[in-house]
């Protein structure tokens, strides 16, 4: 195989300033896209956790609803009223006596 020296050489090639510049536009773009599609990805991330606690505080509230439902109906049972008064007030029926007992601490 012979080679022809007369054949010119490959010159290398430079991109145009023009191209540089375009190029540069093309990298600062996609690295605002990047950056807006991370800080979107942070934000739904903060947000779902925020809804998990919203959904717990929620769920506490409703359990305390329904309890303070529970104790609204069974309050306006007069039979339940004397026995809650006498159990939590020291409240006593005529001729009856209240004793303390000390706690028992040797368990």
């Amino acid at each position: 195989m012979t080679v022809n020296r007369n054949t010119p050489k490959k010159k290398k090639r430079r991109l145009a300033p023009i191209t540089k510049f375009f190029c540069l536009i093309l990298v600062l773009m996609s690295a605002y896209m990047l950056y807006s599609v991370g800080s979107e990805v942070l934000t739904t991330f903060r947000l779902h956790k925020e809804l998990s606690e919203v959904q717990e505080k929620l769920q506490e509230v409703q359990d305390e609803n329904t309890y303070l439902t529970n104790e609204k109906t069974k309050l306006q049972d007069p039979d339940y009223v004397q026995s809650y008064a006498r159990g939590n007030y020291m409240l006593t029926k005529d001729g009856e006596q209240i004793f303390y007992l000390p706690e028992n601490t040797n368990k």
